[in-house]
């Protein structure tokens, strides 16, 4: 087994073998290398103690990264890669990060403290692959699974619970058993872990492949970090539309949706709220009223709660909101939403309501995909065409009503708002003349005081 090395990884390695240590490519470098993937990064491992290792490289630029848990960063041709020495781990006191560490000289001790065994693996081209733990044999079989004992791998850091869901889901890859079972026993030590960290790794495995499948067989792990989701498990709707409880809907649409990640998200909360506002009617019929904007209430706190940027927040949350309202393939309706919401959000609602539609039954689902296929089109004529649907389109503006003699204050607001509207409506041509002959006629027509 050869892997084409970057010339600067080269380097790294034939310079600290010149000076006697040992050096070798490692982790994720080495397993995206055998998947016939690009590195991102790449890290190298080596014997030489950290002091050792800045000599090797002495005038280079020379990052001190960590250096207590043996790493620096050298910065070559602009690009960083990490060095760290072989060590082995303290305890771990906060299910996060070793207390402490302890450099040692042999490498396959430094690959058992690894987390999963396709990371586990280093390179050297002299060497060649070093492969202590099986790492190989389980990419092969597109398995995630612990080095060592799974439990202990987890209560030394929680947050590998939530690495293995994201390494399944970018490599399509399953869970091993028991990795899988102490990742479910372990699972309550995520509330150790920092919100963020949360975020970042779900995110990660939001936009990996089988999201379905995977978060399906991790429900456990996925309503531990989301409580909320809880009560959607196995929950019916009894709905003629709908042929899955609230949560298989709700996985089998993340799965159906773009990689786009606030789109996912928007689909792993849009029924979030489907359960706390179910009614039925007298003839067992499932009705879930108000629930977008419960949902997106809802969605607005988990988001809040896992430190999530205001802007994916304030997306989501209004995606959320509208997820389930009426967008006719007509002319006059796309100009109204294209006023209410922008051009932007309204193309990834559209995403949103086909990934609700593609996880619906198969009875309602090709008549509401063929009605949201139409609408793209009508949209793309619209604004190709310079069409008026918003307030900056308009052809007068607040100065030009003052000008003609409409009094400043609310009155030029709401002149504007009927304007807007009637150009939408295309019951005027956005002509400034003819605008302004209507705004006269609009302000006489108001009843005094308003």
């Amino acid at each position: 087994m050869t892997i084409d090395l970057p010339n600067e990884v080269k380097h790294i390695i034939e310079t600290l073998e010149a000076a006697g240590f040992e050096a070798y490519a490692v982790g994720g470098c080495v397993r995206d290398s055998l998947l016939g993937k690009e590195p991102q990064d790449w890290d190298v491992c080596t014997s030489a103690l950290p002091e050792q290792t800045m000599s090797c490289f002495a005038g280079q630029h020379i990052i001190e990264t960590g250096l207590k848990h043996g790493t620096i960063t050298l910065m070559l041709d602009h690009k960083p890669f990490e060095i760290t020495t072989y060590r082995v781990d303290g305890k771990y006191s906060d299910n996060r990060r070793p207390d402490n560490v302890r450099f040692v000289n042999v490498l396959k001790r430094d690959l058992a403290r690894r987390d999963f065994t396709v990371g586990a693996m280093a390179y050297n081209p002299k060497t060649g692959l070093v492969d202590y733990y099986g790492g190989q044999q389980d990419l092969f079989e597109g398995k995630i699974k612990c080095v060592g004992n799974a439990d202990k791998r987890f209560r030394e850091d929680a947050l590998r619970i939530m690495r293995a869901l994201r390494f399944a889901s970018a490599f399509g890859f399953f869970i091993d058993g028991d990795t899988a079972k102490a990742m479910h026993d372990n699972r309550k030590l995520l509330h150790n872990i920092a919100a963020e960290r949360i975020a970042a790794e779900l995110n990660k495995l939001l936009m990996g492949d089988k999201v379905y499948e995977l978060l399906s067989a991790h429900i456990p792990v996925l309503t531990e970090i989301i409580p909320e989701l809880k009560q959607a498990i196995g929950f019916e709707q009894n709905n003629p539309y709908h042929c899955h409880d609230v949560l298989s809907h709700t996985l089998i649409s993340v799965d159906a949706a773009p990689k786009n990640l606030v789109i996912r998200l928007a689909m792993l909360f849009h029924d979030i709220a489907k359960p706390s506002c179910y009614t039925e009617s007298d003839d067992g019929v499932g009705h879930f009223y108000g629930h977008p904007q419960v949902g997106s209430d809802m969605a607005a706190d988990i988001l809040s709660r896992l430190k999530y940027d205001n802007d994916t927040l304030k997306t989501v949350t209004q995606l959320i909101f509208y997820h389930d309202a009426d967008i006719a393939p007509r002319r006059k309706h796309i100009k109204r939403w294209l006023n209410r919401i922008g051009e932007e959000r309204l193309r990834q609602l559209l995403l949103v309501k086909r990934a609700d539609a593609m996880a619906q039954s198969d009875i309602y689902r090709q008549s509401k995909l063929d009605a949201l296929d139409a609408i793209p089109p009508l949209m793309d004529e619209i604004i190709a065409q310079r069409q008026c649907f918003s307030l900056k389109d308009l052809a007068v503006n607040g100065r030009d009503l003052i000008d003609a003699g409409i009094p400043q204050g609310t009155k030029i607001g709401a002149v504007l708002n009927r304007l807007i509207d009637m150009v939408i409506d295309e019951k005027v041509d956005n002509d400034k003349t003819a605008l302004l002959e209507l705004a006269h006629q609009i302000r006489d027509d108001e009843p005094a005081g308003k």
